[in-house]
């Protein structure tokens, strides 16, 4: 029998929806009178809350349970999240872990926990039918941006896409157990909530109302200032969705909206149900309804058979939108998706190319995004303290990291006027605040 652990510590990997999970493993542990550390080499429970999405976030979980054990130390470990999910027993037989819980089944954590010390079997890779938050422990603190899960899974099935094997298919919690759980958070310090699910623009609840809806009661929250949501799917991006970007204050000027590529042969082998046209033509509807907003994209290159041309096609949609920010990866075949079986496999020397070349307008992009906000002014969050002696680093409400000297607390709400910007963030000189 091993000796039943006091500390624990938790490193997420991947997507946000995974820092949300690792938050509320995190509390289920405090539930239970452990004391979190930093440190994870000083942690009796280790918790590696992982990411299936790219095959180099998997090699990294094996890479960390290798110095871990290197380090001398002999912590319990734990894998949870989508790898757990996807390898299950692998993992026991690859590396000598105690705990295995995928993602739909991490509120069983206390309890396999307890088994591993007792010298049980504890993997958990069940995906029941019953939600799992109903058992997760109630918010109390939080920092003053939070983040908030609300749908997960996915019913899409891109053929490069590990999610719905990983997390199942989509669902949505109740309404209002998302509005309690957005006041717990409120009541605990935060400002902002960002929503989180696979597809968030596809929550409904069950009287058929969509996240517009959603997004307008949280609205009547008085001391939630920002509400933003993250990732969204084209096809579920309604009309009242968009509408809600015009009229709701809190709702930020920001938009993640994935496309992952330019060109109609190349989407529709992705299994993506949406064209290039038009996709740009909701981003224009999104533009008209919010002239400012902040678009953000995901975009892969060398899937299985995309020709030059059909890249062209890529960077003549990001010519045409104009993203402020956006992520781009080398596809990455994953063992049971369609597209690993694909033909047509681009070698990786023009893959490098061409995500260079993506990347190189993208980055202009978002600098020209950036220069046109000096001499702005407009509302920072505080969240946290900068590297230089009474600076403050936070969010504009368009998602740029913005650092200024000042005395505000984390949590405030400062008016702050840009007046440079540099590689990854903007300069800014505070003007008013708002105190928390």
């Amino acid at each position: 029998m091993t000796t039943a652990p006091k500390t624990f510590h938790v490193k997420s990997f991947g997507c946000q929806m995974n820092v949300y999970d690792g938050e509320r493993m995190a509390e289920l542990m405090a539930a239970q009178g452990m004391t979190a550390t930093d440190d994870a080499n000083a942690a009796d429970l280790v918790v590696l809350n992982t990411c299936h999405i790219r095959e180099k976030a998997t090699e990294k979980v094996y890479s960390d349970i290798g110095r871990l054990r290197k380090h001398g130390a002999d912590p319990m470990i734990a894998i949870a999240g989508c790898v757990a999910q996807a390898e299950g027993e692998e993992i026991v037989r690859r590396a000598k872990v105690d705990v295995v819980v995928g993602p739909q089944a991490y509120h069983n954590l206390p309890q396999l926990v307890a088994d591993a010390a007792a010298g049980k079997p504890a993997l958990d890779t069940d995906m029941p039918p019953e939600s799992k938050f109903g058992h997760l422990p109630t918010r109390r603190r939080s920092g003053p941006s939070a983040f908030l899960t609300v749908q997960e899974g996915c019913d899409k099935f891109c053929t490069y896409c590990v999610v719905p094997y990983t997390r199942g298919a989509e669902i949505s919690r109740p309404f209002a157990r998302i509005v309690d759980e957005a006041k717990a958070l409120v009541d605990g310090g935060a400002r902002e909530i960002t929503l989180l699910g696979q597809n968030v623009n596809a929550w409904t609840d069950a009287d058929g109302c969509g996240l517009d809806a959603l997004i307008r009661e949280l609205d009547r929250i008085p001391a939630l200032q920002r509400i933003r949501y993250t990732t969204s799917h084209p096809n579920d991006m309604t009309q009242g969705l968009i509408d809600a970007h015009r009229d709701v204050e809190k709702l930020m000027p920001f938009l993640h909206l994935p496309v992952q590529a330019g060109n109609d042969r190349v989407l529709k082998a992705m299994n993506r149900s949406h064209t290039a046209d038009g996709y740009l033509r909701l981003l224009d509807r999104v533009r008209t309804a919010r002239p400012d907003i902040a678009l953000s994209g995901d975009f892969i290159v060398g899937f299985p058979g995309e020709t030059d041309a059909e890249f062209e096609d890529t960077l003549r949609l990001v010519d045409a939108v104009g993203y402020a920010q956006a992520f781009s990866f080398k596809y990455s075949p994953r063992p049971g998706t369609p597209a690993a079986d694909m033909a047509g496999e681009v070698p990786v020397a023009v893959m490098d190319e061409r995500l260079q070349r993506l990347q190189t307008a993208l980055l202009r992009d978002q600098k020209a995004f950036n220069d046109r906000a000096v001499g702005r002014t407009c509302q920072v969050l505080v969240e946290r303290e900068g590297r230089h002696p009474g600076q403050m680093l936070g969010k504009s409400p368009w998602l740029q990291s913005v650092h200024f000297l000042t005395d505000a607390k984390i949590g405030d709400m400062a008016e702050v006027e840009i007046v440079a910007t540099g590689a990854v963030s903007l300069s800014g000189v505070e003007r008013v605040r708002a105190a928390a």
